[in-house]
């Protein structure tokens, strides 16, 4: 089992530090957490080992995961690299691409390993049709959210949008040409609902729609390729497959056939991929485990996350 210890223990970190406690891979030494208050009262009530600095947390562990605020995830991932921790870092990467970039070439000095946490990318629904996303050419993407204070210190982008951006990054294999974009501030002092459309070298248009002010939840995503259309719900966990094949012959009285205006037939059919429940946190923390004992590619690497907030920040760029 890897010692591990988590850096921030909001609302995220407790969910962090309580499935670290319940994993079969990690041995969950504490916990650091700014608010000393705070940090002693989750001792006390939940039994986890409170450091009174990073350093000695570092210094205990194997693993350091890192839920603090964006703002300090690069302080605390290059402390950790330095002592020759593996480190897993709550998404967005860092602040700034040039501090991401930073953080990817300290690991690959230190030879130790790193994942960011794009928990998207472990969606069961997203799992089951990542397989059939073979290039995709427009990409409609809409991540909707009631209002809720926590979060709001950054853009809507860096806040919601960029689960979006990645997942779309991770099956779009393609560079991304061209950017542009809108977004309103309404009840913070940065964007609340923003709107981008990404142009991709290969001709792929993706159009992602981020807002933290709806009435109500959403979480969709809508893939069109040659010859099917998909879509990812990762809020419900649901997905829909539809694709079209050449109509046979004899088509039976149940089959959906279309005929478009040069005469040629397809037939419509329903796929269903099976969706296997899971903790999608978990399974992310538990991956880097496994990443770590086998000598592996993470599933989301450094890469990956500096990728996401390069496009973001070129959305943001656009306000």
């Amino acid at each position: 089992m890897l010692n591990v210890g988590v850096l921030g223990a909001g609302h995220l970190g407790k969910i962090h530090l309580r499935l670290l406690n319940q994993s079969e891979k990690y041995n969950l030494v504490g916990f650091y957490d700014a608010n000393e208050e705070n940090a002693k009262r989750i001792e006390a009530e939940l039994g986890y080992t409170y450091f009174s600095t990073i350093e000695a947390l570092i210094d205990a562990v194997d693993v350091v995961d890192i839920v603090t605020p964006t703002l300090s995830h690069f302080d605390c991932a290059r402390q950790a690299i330095a002592k020759g921790k593996h480190i897993f870092i709550e998404k967005p990467i860092t602040n700034t691409v040039e501090e991401a970039e930073t953080l990817r070439a300290l690991v690959a000095e230190k030879g130790v390993k790193g994942q960011v946490g794009h928990v998207e990318r472990f969606n069961p629904a997203f799992i089951a049709v990542k397989d059939m996303l073979d290039k995709p050419m427009f990409i409609e993407s809409h991540r909707l959210a009631e209002f809720n204070p926590r979060g709001t210190d950054v853009p809507v982008v860096l806040d919601l949008m960029i689960h979006d951006i990645d997942a779309i990054l991770s099956v779009v294999k393609s560079q991304v040409k061209h950017v542009s974009a809108s977004g309103v501030s309404v009840i913070s002092d940065t964007p609340d609902i923003a709107n981008a459309r990404i142009e991709f070298v290969n001709g792929c248009v993706a159009n992602l729609t981020a807002s933290r002010i709806s009435l109500k939840n959403m979480r969709k995503t809508r893939f069109f390729q040659r010859d099917a259309y998909i879509s990812v719900d990762f809020l419900e966990k649901k997905c829909e497959v539809v694709k079209m094949k050449d109509a046979p012959e004899n088509p039976g009285d149940f089959d959906m056939i279309l005929q478009n205006a040069e005469g040629i037939k397809k037939q419509i059919y329903f796929d269903n991929p099976e969706i296997s429940e899971n903790n999608a946190i978990l399974d992310e923390l538990e991956s880097f485990a496994e990443a770590i004992n086998n000598n592996t590619k993470p599933v989301v690497t450094l890469h990956d996350g500096t990728e996401a907030l390069r496009v973001a920040t070129m959305i943001i760029n656009q306000f």
